[in-house]
């Protein structure tokens, strides 16, 4: 069921700026911790180029806190922008770090969205 959580991680980034194209030329780093049943696996993912390493990410300017099995099954059900908006929303997911940094991403995102709305309008 579960897979190798490096790739699975890697695959979500990349999904995700296929859908926010705007984001992927944009320098940062991020610490991802994924919490199981007694012990928490953290990594660091380094943007541009998608660059994830199983670290504690010490320079990252944000860090996003989720459980694994949800992680896992956002992740094999294909999860969509609209998806993690949802889990954040709903505190399945949480992104802690720099406001700015978080601010911006929230904006970009949310302007992807109503592009994508106006494409489906228009056709």
């Amino acid at each position: 069921m579960s897979g190798d959580a490096k790739t699975m991680i890697e695959s979500a980034v990349k999904s995700f700026l296929e859908e926010v194209p705007a984001l992927e030329p944009m320098k940062i780093v991020v610490g991802v911790d994924l919490h199981a049943r007694g012990d928490t696996q953290q990594f660091r993912i380094e943007l541009p180029g998608v660059k994830v390493t199983r670290d504690i990410g010490t320079d990252a300017r944000i860090r996003l806190d989720m459980r694994r099995d949800f992680f896992n099954a956002m992740v094999e059900n294909g999860a969509k922008v609209a998806d993690w908006r949802e889990a954040f929303t709903y505190g399945q997911a949480k992104a802690t770090g720099v406001e700015q940094y978080l601010r911006l991403i929230e904006q970009v995102v949310e302007k992807a969205e109503e592009r994508q709305r106006m494409r489906k309008a228009r056709s």
